[in-house]
């Protein structure tokens, strides 16, 4: 295979994995109305990741902090990931696994929520921010692939697991970002009453 048959492959089974993606449509809404609710009772968004998926922790609060396509007030959103001197003190002083959930049990209040990125689902420090997000009273939105991992064994009812049919990390990630995507738009419509 050339290189340029090769990028038509990758652009194939990214496209073909969105296509199934799309059929989480009801759970991405369920997802934004449990975010919107949230910061209607003057909740925040709490989010992490490791790697690419610390990379779309942060890209999901820059877009809640400043804006996404509509013009509208700035929405408290924390990505765990952005504050080296808090990361790098737990991992010394504890130790890795403990670097979000630390700071979900110092920021987190009942009533905000958790965006819980991992691609296998078997991210041991965004399983611990989890079950300190429950004791905290937090609710969770996974953003998860593969089988779910560990990380879907420990989510509630109240929770919404987005699982990307999907074994290969790259396009789990691709899918990823639309689901950031249509977060934050739906999020917008319901917070501005966009109706069309």
């Amino acid at each position: 295979m050339n290189n340029e048959d090769r990028v038509r492959q990758h652009f194939a089974e990214s496209i073909e994995i969105k296509r199934r993606a799309s059929e989480l449509a009801p759970l991405v809404s369920r997802a934004a109305s449990l975010i919107t609710g949230s910061l209607l009772d003057n909740g925040k968004v709490l989010s992490c990741g490791n790697g690419g998926s610390a990379g779309d922790a942060q890209h999901f609060s820059a877009e809640m902090l400043n804006r996404f396509e509509m013009e509208r007030p700035g929405l408290p959103a924390v990505a765990l990931t952005t504050d080296s001197s808090t990361l790098t003190s737990i991992a010394n002083d504890y130790t890795f696994d403990d670097i979000f959930s630390k700071q979900v049990r110092a920021l987190g209040q009942p009533g905000d929520v958790l965006l819980a990125i991992t691609t296998s689902g078997n991210s041991e420090n965004v399983t611990r921010a989890c079950v300190a997000a429950h004791e905290r009273g937090m609710k969770i939105v996974a953003f998860t692939g593969r089988d779910g991992g560990d990380l879907s064994g420990i989510l509630g009812e109240d929770d919404v697991e987005l699982r990307v049919p999907a074994q290969n990390t790259a396009r789990i990630q691709e899918v990823h970002l639309v689901f950031i995507h249509c977060l934050c738009d739906l999020i917008d419509r319901e917070l501005l009453g966009v109706q069309e």
